[in-house]
């Protein structure tokens, strides 16, 4: 029986994208995957959470950054290729699966909520469950794609184009967090690292001349952080949000009820752990159908609750009434926090319990580059293989690897 054609030409479809231009869909499967339910729910879920309550462009998904880094491993697969390694056409396709499904497992609103939905369990392994469930869905497809993701795969620079410290991911999402938020130091030459990637000793590595656009790439990263990510009033804005949700779990858990989807009351009334989401399909199943909207729709609800916490709250996120923040290299004394509590519990008739969501403080950490995880390492034209931070000839990469923390301290204008 001949295939039909007009089926199979259907599935090479082309995706204008505002970052790269076109980008095309170079497997059958892949359109398959990108169809599923599981991955269409990401264009639900926006890439920078609540961002856009200060940067008011930042209303992309993450469905646009996974097609956006899939793009780009297409063109690193290419790279190394031309550079005398193989990769198969089964790793090819399992690299640009991996690299596609590797922000699957995030919940509404990104990381604001990671541990907030579920109790510790990382939107990596929710990522992991997702495409183990896909691969017996299309037959063992995915296999190798979960084995890269996984980083149990033999070609281990494989696992690196999907996740370290220079992968695919965050070339994409620093262009195109740069381009939708306008912060322009966000932009990297990410055509030009990809040019320069090779591969020695099974693993990822960059030639020597790429030093600079390496440099620029963690300065970019760096003050992306600041700029964007850490931006003291998303800070502020996600802390609200988190504490939105711990008071109306809280609230749910002692018996009332309040406004929800089905998925969300599901993970309001129980304390989902990694365990219940190896056990019970019905976990993942729930997770699945939640996104950002579940979580807007139950707080313009909750506006109007009995609970004067929750109804605050909640008011003040969806009329941009953020707290107060501020940022600080010392920490805050125990006295000062305590003053602070003291002038809200006055100001808004709260007891010693109902303040604390209103009251945060805590550390934000930028850390560019972790020398001590995996490192991004330079081929030498000796032949040598050389960490990029000792192989600068500035001190800028030396100085990126060290954390900076600052300390802050957020709280209703008085």
């Amino acid at each position: 029986m001949q295939p039909n054609t007009n089926t199979i030409n259907n599935k090479k479809k082309i995706f204008n994208d505002p970052v790269y231009g076109f980008i095309s869909i170079p497997q059958e499967i892949i359109f398959d995957v990108i169809e599923h339910p599981y991955f269409q729910r990401l264009r639900r879920i926006k890439q920078l959470g609540l961002t856009h309550l200060v940067y008011p462009g930042a209303l992309h998904t993450r469905f646009h950054h996974v097609l956006g880094a899939m793009h780009l491993m297409s063109k690193a697969v290419a790279t190394i290729r031309r550079k005398g390694h193989e990769i198969t056409e089964d790793e090819e396709q399992g690299v640009l699966l991996a690299i596609l499904l590797h922000d699957i497992g995030h919940g509404p609103f990104s990381h604001a909520l990671e541990h907030d939905i579920v109790n510790g369990v990382s939107h990596e392994e929710i990522s992991g469950f997702f495409i183990d469930h896909l691969s017996k869905e299309f037959d063992g497809e995915l296999d190798i794609a979960l084995e890269i993701f996984s980083n149990n795969h033999p070609k281990k620079f494989l696992h690196q184009l999907v996740s370290s410290q220079l992968d695919m991911d965050r070339m994409d999402y620093l262009n195109r967090d740069s381009f939708y938020t306008g912060v322009s130091e966000g932009i990297i030459g990410s055509d030009r690292i990809i040019e320069m990637m090779d591969v020695k000793d099974g693993n990822l590595v960059l030639e020597e001349k790429a030093v600079y656009s390496i440099e620029k790439f963690l300065v970019a990263r760096r003050l992306m952080y600041w700029q964007v990510y850490l931006h003291k009033t998303v800070v502020s804005a996600e802390f609200m949000l988190i504490h939105v949700l711990r008071r109306a779990k809280q609230l749910i858990q002692n018996g009332e009820r309040l406004f929800g989807s089905p998925a969300l009351l599901f993970f309001m009334q129980n304390n989902i752990t990694l365990s219940d989401f190896k056990s019970n399909p019905k976990v993942l199943d729930n997770f699945a159908k939640l996104d950002d909207f579940d979580i807007l729709g139950a707080v313009k609800v909750w506006q109007e609750s009995d609970d004067k916490v929750l109804a605050e709250l909640s008011k003040r996120i969806i009329g941009r009434k953020l707290f107060k923040i501020e940022v600080s290299k010392e920490p805050f004394s125990n006295e000062r926090i305590a003053e602070i509590k003291q002038k809200v519990k006055t100001q808004l008739g709260l007891n010693d319990a109902e303040v604390e969501h209103f009251v945060h403080s805590d550390i934000l950490t930028n850390n560019a580059y972790n020398e001590s995880k995996e490192n991004i390492n330079l081929l030498m034209k000796s032949g040598k293989i050389v960490d990029v931070s000792l192989a600068s000839d500035n001190l800028n990469i030396s100085a990126l690897s060290h954390p900076v923390e600052k300390y802050f301290l957020s709280y209703p204008k008085l």
